[in-house]
């Protein structure tokens, strides 16, 4: 009889195959093994005297036909107004919108425009965690200006990176968008003539004991290897339209 196997539940029971013994290998078995070595080793000795009574083959040669070089002039380098990087690789305090005139200075701002990296990552509650961020990230300048305006106070950044490995520019425009929205209780619109700039509304305003209450709204873009940042404050509500043309004029001059 032949033995109980165990099996595995869900699992169709095979029976053991029954082993053949191999047959012994006879004397003809070996005659004809033997032919066909000798077979071989005849033909390769045929063919290698035939081969060698005959003349050797010429091989084609190795060197190529010359190429015929295109003539003319090549492509005219890009015009100015069609090279972006003649503006953006210019003074890039050039592309910053201007201040109105009947509005006054920032003074926080620095009196030439420039932000150097230490002072950029400043601006953020970590500065010491952002200024190791914006290293790796091949931060290369920014620029800054701002003004007060009646009761509201406006401040506008273009933030340049190299942008050798990574698209640093719409990454931080990324970060950006991404803290305003997580504020809470903030409108948001897309900015129109960008891919996916945007402009926040924050409707609660922050508040400090002994200090008014200060509206705020900002916006988020980028383009090329350039990030904007407008920010906006005051003690009234800050309207969609006023933050909104401010960054569309700011996009149009990039």
């Amino acid at each position: 009889m032949t033995p109980s196997v165990p099996v595995a539940e869900g699992f169709a029971v095979v029976p053991p195959v029954a082993v053949r013994k191999p047959r012994r290998r006879g004397r003809t078995t070996a005659l004809i093994g033997a032919a066909l070595v000798l077979g071989l080793v005849a033909g390769t000795c045929t063919g290698y005297l035939v081969q060698a009574d005959r003349e050797p083959t010429k091989l084609p040669p190795l060197s190529q036909p010359v190429l015929a070089q295109a003539k003319g002039e090549g492509p005219e380098p890009l015009s100015a107004s069609r090279d972006r990087s003649v503006k953006t690789d210019g003074d890039l305090r050039e592309l910053l919108i201007e201040k109105p005139r009947s509005a006054e200075k920032d003074d926080w701002l620095p009196d030439d425009g420039w932000m150097d990296l230490a002072a950029f990552a400043g601006t953020y509650k970590e500065p010491g965690y952002m200024f190791g961020h914006l290293t790796t990230e091949k931060f290369r300048r920014a620029v800054a200006t701002g003004w007060l305006d009646d009761d509201h106070g406006v401040e506008v950044r273009l933030i340049q990176f190299h942008q050798e490995e990574t698209l640093a520019a719409a990454a931080l425009a990324e970060d950006g968008q991404y803290w305003a929205d997580d504020a809470g209780d903030t409108d948001s619109w897309l900015v129109p003539g960008t891919e996916d700039g945007r402009v926040y509304v924050h409707k609660r305003p922050e508040t400090e004991p002994g200090y008014e209450p200060v509206y705020s709204a900002e916006a988020h873009a980028w383009r090329g290897d350039i990030t904007v940042q407008v920010l906006v404050f005051g003690s009234e509500p800050i309207e969609k339209k006023m933050i909104m043309k401010l960054v569309e004029r700011q996009m149009e001059r990039l």
